[in-house]
């Protein structure tokens, strides 16, 4: 399943928020669109996530969408949770919702509804504010390696 999965291309994206003061947060591509109206997203978080039941805990997530200039931020953001922020550059909105600098989108969220799903949670969440860079490009993950698109178009 992971293999054919693999032949699916994604965004990487970086969901964060501040907990106790420090930002905690992790990598994650399996987020999606699903309803304009309630404006609604979803990410799913593996049951074994020692991040995910931190995250919980806060009202409102910061998504970053990565662009291909933050390819060296990666091995950070693969840390182990107490310095993965380290030497990344980030912010964070009143609300605690931490978002890397220079994303190619960024969505500020909170959790609507948790759905249980096998090995991982489905988690819809409410998106309350967005904004989309119109020249970055962005970083995508496809056949278990990671590829821009530059400024090429179809």
């Amino acid at each position: 399943m992971r293999h054919a999965f693999a032949g699916f291309a994604t965004g990487i994206t970086v969901v964060a928020a501040l907990v106790d003061g420090r930002p905690v947060g992790m990598l994650a591509n399996s987020f999606s669109s699903v309803s304009l109206d309630p404006p609604l997203a979803a990410l799913s978080f593996a049951r074994t996530s020692t991040t995910w039941p931190r995250l919980r805990r806060v009202p409102q997530w910061g998504i970053s969408v990565l662009g291909e200039h933050h390819k060296a931020d990666l091995a950070r953001l693969s840390r182990p949770a107490s310095a993965r922020f380290d030497g990344v550059t980030w912010k964070t909105t009143d609300h605690g919702a931490v978002f890397l600098d220079q994303v190619t989108t960024a969505f500020q969220v909170s959790i609507q509804t948790e759905v249980d799903a096998g090995d991982h949670v489905l988690t819809l969440l409410r998106i309350h504010a967005l904004h989309r860079s119109p020249t970055a490009a962005p970083l995508i993950f496809y056949s278990n390696q990671l590829h821009g698109l530059g400024t090429a178009r179809l």
